[in-house]
């Protein structure tokens, strides 16, 4: 697999953390990789370097600029809402078409071995422009995703939607990887085998929450088909 779209079951549950995590692995192996985060909603131009594309630039071993943050963040709105309501409030509108545009020159030939991540915004089903979802773009641009969940009392459900919500369009799931929430109500473990046993052969991972960027966290991206 050269290209993974990274989504999750809705929004600060822990995309970012697993995307530079990936990052991370995938360049401790040698292997090429790039990162996208084409829309984000929530920031401010002078904390760029602790926005979502920040640390993705700062995984990827980049300088944070306003020139490298556009590169693969176009979409930048201030209001931490969702997009297209973010969007509204500075006037604009968010195309769909656009976004797919934006993303597909970036995905990797089949004589490239480059990795290409693009991360969602929000959940699965959170509005993107006035009509779609980010479960839209996931169909329009057809890559594996990556579902990230939490192990909040709750999840089970909200994961399992959101598979539903992911085999309705047909969209490839990878694997499912469980971050750990602050406040778990069951170890983390229990969680990944209540879904295992709903998913299987989809393969759940499960994050502590005690990893960060850069610390020893679980091997994702042979289970994910990131490597063979």
């Amino acid at each position: 697999m050269t290209a993974l779209f990274v989504t999750a079951t809705g929004t600060g549950i822990g995309k970012t953390l697993v995307t530079c995590l990936l990052i991370r692995q995938l360049r401790a192996t040698g292997r090429p990789v790039r990162a996208l985060k084409p829309v984000m909603s929530g920031y401010d131009p002078a904390a760029a370097a602790e926005s979502d594309a920040g640390l993705i630039l700062a995984a990827l071993g980049e300088p944070v600029t306003e020139a490298t943050v556009a590169a693969i963040a176009p979409w930048r709105f201030r209001a931490p809402i969702s997009p297209d309501m973010a969007a509204a409030r500075e006037g604009r509108a968010l195309d769909l078409a656009d976004i797919a545009g934006f993303c597909r020159p970036h995905v990797p030939g089949p004589d490239d071995d480059t990795v290409l991540l693009i991360e969602g915004v929000g959940g699965v089903m959170a509005p993107l422009a006035a009509r779609e979802t980010v479960r839209d773009l996931m169909a329009a641009l057809d890559l594996p995703t990556a579902l990230v969940a939490g192990s909040y009392l709750g999840t089970l459900s909200h994961t399992l939607s959101a598979v539903e919500a992911i085999g309705a369009k047909r969209i490839p799931l990878s694997g499912i990887i469980v971050s750990e929430s602050v406040e778990s109500p069951v170890p983390l473990v229990e969680t990944v085998d209540a879904l295992e046993r709903h998913v299987a052969p989809v393969p759940v991972i499960g994050l502590p929450r005690i990893v960060a960027p850069g610390a020893a966290a679980p091997a994702m991206t042979r289970q994910l088909g990131l490597i063979s």
